[in-house]
Formats: structure tokens, sequence, C-alpha cells
């Protein structure tokens, strides 16, 4: 049986649709439906359902799939393992957030250095990109704000991050003591806006989550990385969100201030993601431990 078959077969399987195996294979649909229907042939019985959204395995895809899967997983690792040989070192391909990963993930895995270990790291400021890169196969671990959906991809819940309305001393003097427990977020109105984005996603998210509203604000200071808007935040740019693991050294150092301190804190949570089945290869298993682990004390 064609190999080329059966991968195709197997990316479908964990995709659950031709369009999103295609695009990951990097294969037109008419090819991977012309594929599949070969397979088809061969067998003398049909593998999936065909669907308003996608394709369902049939109970001989079902079996097949569990069958073939490990199986060319292996031949992967058998692949992969030569190709490292030649360097003496495993690669370790990880995708994330620029922020998180740079200050939390590469750091923890470090240490694996020394147990013959190489990290390549790809930085994404969106959940879908970074999942996408990884179910093509460019990455070997994602870390996302979102769950992937699906049966390709697989994800364990790794943190959860802390979210902290902050200004400088400056702007806290400025609205004075008790002003936002007495006039709420409309006294916030007055100060300037250091985000990430001009649809403030951390501002909103920390309103509707805090005040259940959305911010009457608009962005000042626009810059796509959460360690310059803490640093233009604590130049006096004005009010920001930021996670407090990022912006727990300045609270400290008198930097910037909380301008709130909620009952409830606003979260966000972390998964680590991974392609199904790649957990058996012991480099991305050792690290997708090493990163849980970690992410205990975080």
């Amino acid at each position: 049986m064609d190999l080329t078959l059966l991968r195709t077969f197997v990316m479908v399987h964990r995709a659950g649709s031709f369009t999103r195996a295609a695009a990951l294979l990097g294969l037109s649909q008419p090819a991977v439906t012309s594929q599949i229907r070969t397979l088809e042939r061969q067998l003398g019985r049909p593998l999936f359902l065909r669907r308003a959204r996608g394709v369902t395995p049939t109970t001989i895809g079902d079996e097949l799939a569990h069958r073939a899967a490990p199986h060319l997983d292996a031949l992967v690792e058998i692949a992969e393992s030569e190709l490292d040989e030649e360097s003496g070192v495993r690669t370790l391909h990880l995708a994330g957030p620029p922020e998180f990963t740079s200050m939390r993930a590469l750091p923890a895995l470090t240490p694996l250095v020394a147990q013959g270990l190489a990290m390549r790291s790809s930085f994404f400021t969106g959940a879908e990109e970074a999942l996408e890169g990884l179910a093509a196969g460019h990455h070997d671990l994602a870390i996302a704000t979102a769950r992937p959906r699906g049966g390709l991809l697989a994800a364990t819940a790794l943190c959860d991050e802390e979210h902290v309305l902050v200004a400088a001393p400056r702007w806290a003097g400025r609205l004075g003591p008790g002003a936002l427990r007495h006039k709420g977020p409309v006294v916030l109105e007055q100060l300037p806006v250091v985000e990430v984005h001009e649809s403030l996603p951390l501002v909103s998210r920390y309103w509707a989550a805090v005040f259940e509203s959305r911010p009457a604000l608009a962005g000042t200071v626009i810059v796509p990385d959460l360690r310059a808007v803490l640093e233009c935040t604590a130049a006096g740019g004005g009010l920001a969100v930021l996670p407090r693991y990022l912006c727990e050294r300045a609270l400290e150092r008198g930097e910037v201030v909380a301008l709130l301190d909620p009952p409830v804190p606003p979260l966000r949570t972390y998964f680590l993601a991974v392609r199904t089945g790649t957990l058996a290869l012991p480099h991305i298993a050792r690290a997708h431990e090493w990163l849980l682990r970690a992410a205990a004390d975080w």
C-alpha cells in the first residue's frame, strides 16, 4: 500500500476535514479527495462519511487510523533521529506568544540543553497561527491562549495568567485616593492608554471582567509587544493591562502601581498543545513534561 495515501488518510482523520488536511499537507483539496478515493477503492470500503462540515470516519476508517497512525509516526521518528544523529542533538521547535515564551517557557526548557536538546522558537501573537503551524508540522509544541478543536491536536492547560491594571505613579496620583472605588471606570477615561492593538484586547477583556462594560477609551500608544507596553507605561505613557508575571518587578520597584485590586482578578489560560501521537517522541515528551512541571510554580 502506498505510504503517501496512508499519510493523507491519517491527516484527514486527524483534521476531520479534506480542506484542512489539504492545507496542512500543502496539497489541493481535489488531490486529497483523489487520494482518499484511491485508498477506498483499494480497500473496497468507505473510510469517511461526508458531512456538511468536514468528514466523519467510518468504523473501518477509525480502525485503519488507529493501526496505521502509530507506524507512520514511528517512521517520522526514525527520519528525525537520523537527521539529529548527524549533529548529536535533538531539536525541539516551540511556538508561542513572544513575551510568555521568552520569559517563561524558554528559560524553563534551557536546562534540557545539557541533556542534548537544541531549541528553535517561533513567536505568534495569535493562537490560531501558532496552532496551524503545529498542525502542519512546523512546530513540535505550541503555547496558545485557545484550546485547539478536533482530533489533530491535543492540549493541556498549562497555567493561568493574572492581568493587572497599572499606570505610572504620577497618573495614580492624579486620580486621587479612592477615586476608582467611588467613581468606577469613568475616572479612568482621564488617562491615555498603552496597548498592543488598536482594538484594545487586554483593556477590553479587563473591563468586561471587572466592570462588566466596554471601555470608553482609545489607544494613545500602540506597540505590539507587552514588554514595550510595560516600558511605555512606566515612562508615563498612560494606563495598561499587563500580565502580573511581566510587571511584578516593576510593581515591586514602584515603577508602576496597580490602580485596582479586584476581588477576582481577570485570568487568561495558556494551553500547551501537541500533535496527536508525537508525545511518543522522547524529546517532545521530555519538553512537554518539563513545561508542565515548571508551570506549577508560575
